[in-house]
């Protein structure tokens, strides 16, 4: 087996791998976040540029840099909002844009209202309609075990 590099263990050769996967599939869901947070998920990942720069730029401290862009790529790797895209076909346009507010651009669910000019109950149900179709291939594997 051919080492990674010089100053990694072999042993540490497949969490590097690992490491690499996580890196490429947020690279290739960055185009789904807009606004501010896709330019600072490039900065960070493209850019490999540090929170104090990033900070400076923006001009905001440091910790709410990293909080950003740890909240951003939690959202990014779970996939949730991916499985509503896989099953677009059970929702409607406006339903799906609720799913993006929430779960790939973290707003709240009053935000969303408001942002939507939709009634907060509204909101609410499109919210349920979503994690139970997002909970559906988890309650079949359950099953299936």
């Amino acid at each position: 087996m051919k080492k990674v590099h010089e100053n990694i263990p072999e042993d540490n050769a497949e969490a590097e791998r690992g490491y690499r996967d996580r890196i490429d599939l947020l690279r290739s869901r960055v185009g789904l976040l807009t606004g501010e947070e896709r330019v600072l998920m490039t900065m960070y990942i493209e850019n490999g540029n540090s929170f104090r720069q990033m900070a400076r730029l923006v001009g905001v401290n440091e910790v709410n840099i990293a909080r950003r862009i740890h909240r951003a790529t939690e959202r990014l790797m779970n996939g949730e909002y991916i499985t509503c895209l896989r099953s677009s076909d059970k929702f409607s346009k406006g339903e799906l844009d609720i799913a993006k507010d929430y779960l790939l651009t973290g707003l709240s669910m009053k935000k969303i209202a408001k942002k939507r000019d939709a009634t907060y109950y509204c909101v609410r149900k499109t919210l349920k309609k979503i994690q139970g179709i997002i909970a559906l291939p988890e309650v079949k594997a359950a099953a299936c075990a």
